[in-house]
């Protein structure tokens, strides 16, 4: 495999109060002292407890997950094909069963809360990348959106860097999680290239389709039952997942992703699930929201070394 799949990473993080385990605005804070450790690497976000981290491009693994490819044509091809498995990559993520201050009945509620923003969800499949241009066109010179960033599909080609960016991601829990799910996108798309350039295409599912498996991934996580379309079956989101990294084993080794692939393997076959699922079994011990968001505190800095003052956030 000759070509460099590189990768990058955005990943959003939530800035809370750790005492109270509140949402905090101290963005101005954050960005007055992190601006001269990671430069142009943190960002504010919309939301002012929000802030974004940016990865350099990484040749390997280094959340939307960003993979470069070859041209836009094959960009619109790849995103075509890949909306198969966006809601697989979301059940994998769910983490967000709680709204408000209350259980949702939803594994990813932050899904629901995406569906009230224009131009999200899933994408419908395009012919060509004039096609989706002619788009992107129409909305600037209507007045819409000012470019193609405005986009914010759960998967798009991204319109200035020559990458297809997974967008439909809940919040992982673990630095580990984020890792393995960037090592996934990378190794679809490298898998995808490599049957298109063979000839070989894996079906374009519609987009009304596509979106019973969303619901389902939303409603149950890795619990779901979900569709294949192309063979007009139905089995368990679990052994759906197995069965897409099966799909791209014969790339993994070129990439250097064998050991994320069997990392995410583990954690689809853990009884305990996902976070969303951890999340939930946590709260119904404890009855404790805070009992909650300090798990999530935890966490987040899950394999990331702590000093002196982080150390207190352990338990």
């Amino acid at each position: 495999m000759t070509e460099r799949f590189t990768i990058g990473i955005e990943e959003e993080f939530q800035i809370v109060d750790r005492t109270t385990g509140q949402l905090s605005s101290c963005i101005t804070d954050i960005m007055e002292k992190g601006t001269p450790i990671f430069g142009e690497q943190i960002k504010p976000e919309m939301l002012q407890p929000t802030i974004e981290l940016i990865s350099k491009v990484y040749p390997d693994i280094a959340v939307a997950r960003s993979v470069a490819v070859e041209n836009n044509e094959i960009a619109i091809k790849l995103m075509n094909q890949a909306r198969t498995w966006i809601p697989h990559l979301l059940a994998f993520s769910s983490n967000s069963p709680f709204w408000a201050g209350r259980l949702t009945g939803l594994k990813s509620y932050r899904a629901v809360v995406w569906k009230r923003f224009p131009r999200s969800g899933l994408p419908d499949a395009f012919i060509s990348w004039k096609d989706f241009d002619q788009y992107v066109q129409t909305l600037i010179n209507t007045g819409c959106i000012d470019n193609g960033k405005k986009i914010w599909w759960d998967i798009r080609p991204h319109p200035f860097f020559g990458t297809v960016e997974f967008r439909v991601f809940d919040m992982p829990a673990t630095l580990n999680d984020v890792i393995a799910l960037a090592a996934l996108c990378q190794s679809l798309v490298a898998r995808l290239t490599w049957l298109h350039k063979r000839g070989k295409e894996i079906p374009v599912v519609p987009r009304h389709l596509l979106e019973e498996n969303k619901w389902r991934a939303m409603r149950w996580g890795l619990d779901a039952e979900v569709i294949d379309f192309a063979q007009q079956r139905r089995l368990s989101m679990r052994n759906s997942f197995h069965e897409l990294l099966d799909m791209v084993d014969d790339v993994l080794d070129d990439l250097g992703t064998r050991d994320d692939i069997y990392y995410i393997r583990k954690l689809l076959d853990d009884p305990r699930g996902t976070g969303a699922d951890r999340q939930i079994a946590l709260y119904q011990q404890t009855g404790s929201l805070y009992a909650v968001t300090r798990y999530l505190m935890q966490q987040t800095l899950q394999g990331i070394p702590l000093d002196a003052v982080e150390q207190s956030l352990a338990i």
